[in-house]
């Protein structure tokens, strides 16, 4: 079968893909749409990479959020905000030494997923990445607690609202 993308041949202008043209419009017009869905107006945008840190025999780094903290004792995926200026990966490196004294490298990092969930006072966006590679040993220097779980068992541990998603994602990527 051809390919009915558009192409520019070397003498003249591009063609049109033939078949129907589906416009943005249509497209929203057909997806479901509720409150959920849009944060409130002013609602800030938090940016947070995190990391499923994935360890020589397949088990995933969970840190439980220290006392003090807003969801504290809820376990979750390492990581932290991205800071104005930096990138994601950036971030991610960064927080990894701040909160688990590992080191690890931007190229170790592959992207994931991604979470976009509404706080009731914040929206939430969080790059996940997955590593598999990195020096040092995890420490809980912010805290919390950290334990290394099977993929099949991140479902007995609570967990905020918005890293419940990545589960199934994380159990498709290591079972």
């Amino acid at each position: 079968m051809r390919s009915t993308l558009p192409s520019r041949s070397a003498t003249g202008p591009a063609r049109r893909a033939s078949g129907p043209v589906i416009s943005h419009t249509d497209i929203s017009r057909s997806m479901p749409t509720t409150a959920a869905d849009h944060p409130a107006p002013g609602l800030p945008t938090v940016l947070v990479s995190a990391v499923v840190l994935v360890d020589a025999d397949g088990q995933v780094l969970l840190a439980q959020r220290p006392e003090g903290k807003s969801m504290a004792g809820l376990w979750e995926f390492p990581g932290g905000k991205v800071e104005a200026g930096e990138t994601p990966e950036a971030a991610l490196i960064r927080e990894l030494g701040e909160e688990l004294a590992i080191d690890t490298a931007e190229s170790c990092l592959a992207p994931l997923s991604f979470v976009s969930h509404v706080y009731d006072d914040f929206h939430l966006l969080m790059l996940v990445y997955v590593c598999r590679k990195w020096k040092g040993t995890p420490q809980p220097l912010e805290g919390g607690e950290l334990t290394w779980a099977r993929a099949a068992r991140l479902r007995d541990y609570d967990m905020p609202p918005a890293d419940l998603p990545l589960i199934a994602v994380i159990q498709d990527l290591l079972m």
